[in-house]
């Protein structure tokens, strides 16, 4: 077969690339870089505030180990460096304050919409009503699978910024 003389040859049909990217899509919210992304955006906020304190009190060079370690083990970036991580540790903390808040946010939601009978509440009033059926499966649908779906995006998106942050404070000699 002359590989040269075919068109798409070398490609995936756009059927199968499509079916890749919704598999991906079904089973990122269960990837353990998914969880692991998420640990790290609500560990960085104690970490850096238990930063300021220890090296304040003479323990600069463990303040940047520990920052550089959680980097390390949870967003999968080996910082070299031996910056003490106190400015890293005051000036991420208002990205990780709202990053943290942002994934509790995000991930309560899934829980929250699929059991969302168990909460009470008129359906005739709520979203998808007027019917029970109705109603459920709205807050199933979108907000239960929907933010399934989205919350590892948005946690690899805010993961990717504080990497950056990391990088460009705690990576320094």
């Amino acid at each position: 077969m002359d590989t040269a003389r075919e068109p798409h040859a070398g490609k995936a049909p756009a059927r199968g690339r499509v079916a890749v990217r919704a598999r991906q899509l079904v089973r990122e919210p269960f990837t353990a870089r998914t969880w692991r992304q998420a640990a790290y955006a609500l560990l960085a906020v104690p970490v850096g505030l238990a930063a300021v304190p220890v090296a304040l009190l003479g323990g600069r060079a463990a303040a940047g180990r520990r920052q550089r370690d959680l980097v390390g083990r949870f967003l999968g970036v080996r910082l070299p460096g031996s910056s003490p991580g106190v400015l890293h540790a005051l000036l991420a903390l208002p990205l990780n304050l709202a990053v943290a808040a942002l994934t509790l946010y995000g991930w309560s939601i899934v829980p929250m919409n699929i059991g969302w009978p168990l909460r009470g509440g008129d359906p005739a009033t709520s979203w998808g009503g007027p019917t029970f059926a109705g109603a459920w499966v709205f807050h199933a649908v979108l907000g239960g699978i929907g933010f399934l779906l989205l919350m590892p995006w948005l946690g690899r998106a805010l993961a990717a910024l504080q990497l950056r942050l990391a990088t460009a404070l705690l990576a320094r000699p």
